[in-house]
């Protein structure tokens, strides 16, 4: 008797949420349905594929082979689905690209250059949270997410992170600034607009102001590159942000450089998941240098 797949796709759906009540409230079937279904995989393949504890399901050992070849299965399908989604188009590439909102809108820029103006090719470009984009990513609905922080993938999501390329994070302010004196005096009696909290950038600052003892005031603290640049032009602050986001302002003279910080840097990331069919174009963005990223 051959292999029932829509018992196998139910037997992936349960173990992948591990209970069988929520697998068949998304499923639209009931739970005893379900169960079924699964009891008779079990039963066509002659393996208990759970371990039943309370209300949790666990694989067994023969489930997790088990699970191995169905999410093969059933993710090479979703990322058929995903590849002719696109229906008269399916004949093209299509490139996806996600970025957390914060990210420099300039280094987005310069990634996707490449690809922009090709008439062979759909470039898609979506922002959001970091969760919600690994989420879209995992559901073949992103090629790429852009990050300034690198993810650890598992078994479960075998996110890749590789670092694209790397700045270091500059005092960033308007020219008519008195001439700052050298670092680390430079971090005194100044109002500073700083990155936030989660950010990677901000916790080299705080440990380079930690290691000279020094308190710097803040007038801000920006989540989002974008704002940080408009504070920068618009106020008399200092930011500390790396140049790719102003550089614009800079190249024209509306902002200045006053220099680096030492051993602050900002990290920008691509993340990826392992794909039968992946897309030509990105693999060649991949390979970028890092300095082209950030001119």
């Amino acid at each position: 008797m051959k292999l029932n797949y829509h018992h196998l796709y139910y037997f992936w759906q349960v173990a992948k949420s591990g209970h069988l009540t929520r697998t068949a409230e998304a499923l639209h079937v009931s739970q005893s349905s379900l169960s079924q279904q699964i009891r008779q995989l079990e039963e066509r393949l002659g393996q208990a594929l759970f371990i039943r504890e309370g209300r949790q399901l666990h694989l067994s050992e023969a489930g997790r082979l088990a699970f191995d070849y169905a999410d093969a299965i059933f993710t090479q399908g979703e990322e058929l689905s995903a590849l002719f989604a696109e229906g008269g188009h399916a004949h093209r590439e299509v490139v996806r690209v996600g970025a957390v909102a914060t990210l420099s809108r300039n280094f987005q820029e310069e990634f996707v250059r490449p690809l922009l103006g090709r008439d062979d090719l759909d470039l898609i470009l979506q922002s959001g949270g970091m969760d919600d984009l690994l989420r879209r990513l995992s559901a073949h609905k992103l090629d790429v997410v852009l990050s300034n922080q690198p993810v650890r993938g598992d078994s479960e999501h075998p996110w890749r992170s590789q670092r694209l390329a790397r700045q270091p994070v500059s005092l960033i302010a308007s020219p008519d600034l008195s001439p700052l004196p050298e670092f680390p005096k430079a971090l005194s009696g100044h109002a500073f607009i700083l990155p936030g909290a989660e950010n990677a950038s901000r916790h080299a600052f705080d440990q380079l102001c930690s290691h000279y003892r020094l308190s710097p005031k803040i007038a801000a603290e920006v989540d989002d590159m974008a704002m940080m640049r408009l504070l920068a032009r618009d106020t008399q602050h200092i930011a500390v942000m790396p140049p790719v986001v102003v550089r614009d302002e800079l190249h024209n003279g509306t902002l200045k450089d006053y220099g680096a910080l030492p051993g602050v840097w900002e990290e920008f990331y691509a993340i990826t998941i392992q794909r039968r069919f992946e897309s030509p174009s990105l693999k060649a963005l991949l390979k970028r240098p890092g300095e082209a990223l950030l001119v």
